[in-house]
């Protein structure tokens, strides 16, 4: 009964990846270009969630600043989810729905993209965050499910909206696991030319 449940798991995964990944090559096309623009111009990306999509901005920031599977210059990101003292003295003092717009107010700069994750599409902070964002002239690239929720209405013509087509949020969270790994992927092979990928 429990292999049966699991090797589900493995069959929906798979599914909703195979079906998602004709209509989100766009616009994760557009967020390489984005973010490449951006770090080539010596900007960088401020990565934002909770939950998973907090884990997801860590990861994400790694890679960027690290690497992702080819050595390469550091490339400039910060995951606003990991200061445990700004977290906690925002939330205390101010409210839990700012914890990440005044990071991005402390840190964004024209130029900048502001990574910003919500299975739902309405998490408040990240909304907050989005509109400071905005006044910033950032570019936001948002990665959601749902229908996009309230952070799909919001987004500007020069934003890149990848909504994952899917209502439940683990598969949502996987979908948007291997579109940061493509966004690593696209902009290694922009900075360093084209190579095979292995298998």
């Amino acid at each position: 009964m429990i292999e049966q449940r699991i090797e589900q798991h493995f069959i929906d995964s798979a599914d909703l990846k195979y079906k998602a990944a004709q209509s989100l090559s766009k616009p994760l096309a557009a967020a390489v270009q984005a973010m490449l623009a951006s770090v080539t111009s010596g900007g960088k990306v401020l990565a934002c969630g909770n939950g998973g999509s907090a884990a997801d901005a860590q990861h994400f920031a790694a890679e960027f600043v690290g690497r992702f599977e080819r050595e390469r210059p550091e490339l400039g990101a910060i995951a606003l989810t990991t200061d445990t003292s700004i977290l906690t003295a925002i939330a205390n003092d101010y409210d839990y729905n700012v914890i990440f717009s005044k990071q991005v107010r402390a840190l964004g700069q024209a130029g900048d993209v502001l990574l910003a994750m919500s299975t739902s599409g309405n998490s408040a902070n990240v909304i907050a965050a989005i509109e400071v964002a905005h006044e910033r002239e950032m570019t936001v690239v948002a990665l959601t499910g749902r229908g996009g929720g309230k952070i799909g209405a919001m987004l500007r013509d020069t934003d890149v909206h990848v909504c994952v087509p899917h209502e439940r949020t683990a598969r949502i969270q996987e979908v948007h696991l291997l579109a940061l790994h493509c966004i690593c992927d696209g902009v290694d092979a922009q900075l360093l030319g084209d190579q095979e990928q292995a298998p």
